[in-house]
């Protein structure tokens, strides 16, 4: 049996009690290590769960799955993921190959920042489609995220945005070299999006654009949520490319229509209280 497991957002203590059992009685237990992280390390989690894991990067997961299913087809195996396991990102592949390989599986859920954000207060049912912010480069700047917030906004939704998270990259260089050498890890934060956000703002004004968003339009920034050092910051988007969240993982939402209630809840979180006047 192939079990996918959440561990949830916050620490080793997140898992379900389900999902704990599973973990506790397979043969051999995988850590997916690329998507997301826990605000604890492998070894606490080894502690807390009283099994080794063994780490899974993204080469592992895309590529040698066979190594991951063969153990499957022997024993029970446990696919660990922090969130959900069917969350932020996919692991649709995964089950796909275990059924064509005959080999059965369970998944056990837990919670993912695609509903834990609201904490912060918007309504969930309120969100469109959810869009993943990469960090540009000095010649890579993609836009096309943008359009997707846009046409939320536009719709009178908020947008999710999730930040970059590079693991285990390699550089240009390195990768045509046929070198396996990788770029230490960097996780993008909500004042680096937020700047990107306002450089496209400036990019569209100067080809005669009227954006639908702009620098004062309300976004949150959010980090660690889960954690018991959760972070939750709101206001303009101009503030939020100045603010600082510390440590990883960071989300941003762009909002949409709000509900009274909604601007109430946010107003807890202000940077700056003056930031919620136009939105009254």
């Amino acid at each position: 049996m192939l079990y996918l497991v959440g561990l949830g957002l916050g620490d080793a203590k997140d898992i379900t009690v389900k999902g704990l059992e599973v973990v506790r009685r397979c043969h051999r237990v995988y850590l997916e290590a690329y998507t997301s992280v826990l605000t604890v390390g492998k070894e606490a989690l080894e502690e807390f769960y009283g099994k080794e894991l063994i780490l899974a990067d993204r080469e592992m997961v895309e590529q040698n799955t066979d190594i991951l299913l063969n153990a499957a087809d022997i024993g029970d195996v446990a696919f660990l993921v922090v969130g959900d396991p069917f969350g932020a990102t996919t692991h649709s592949d995964l089950v796909l190959s275990a059924v064509k390989l005959g080999i059965p599986y369970k998944v056990i859920h837990n919670a993912s920042i695609m509903n834990a954000v609201g904490c912060c207060g918007l309504q969930l049912y309120k969100f469109g489609e959810t869009v993943s912010i990469v960090l540009w480069t000095d010649t890579w700047k993609p836009e096309s995220f943008f359009d997707k917030i846009e046409k939320n906004r536009q719709n009178g939704l908020h947008t999710l945005c999730l930040l970059d998270i590079k693991v285990k990259e390699q550089s240009l260089e390195n990768l045509m070299k046929g070198k396996k050498i990788y770029e230490p890890p960097h996780y993008m934060r909500v004042n680096q999006a937020a700047e990107q956000l306002l450089a496209i703002i400036q990019n569209r004004r100067l080809q005669g654009e009227k954006p639908e968003i702009t620098e004062n339009t309300i976004c949150v920034g959010l980090a660690r949520v889960g954690a018991l050092d959760e972070t939750i910051a709101s206001g303009t988007l101009q503030q939020m490319s100045t603010v600082e969240l510390g440590a990883p993982l960071h989300s941003l939402i762009v909002t949409g229509t709000m509900h009274p209630l909604e601007l109430e809840m946010l107003k807890l979180f202000s940077v700056d209280s003056s930031s919620f006047e136009n939105n009254a």
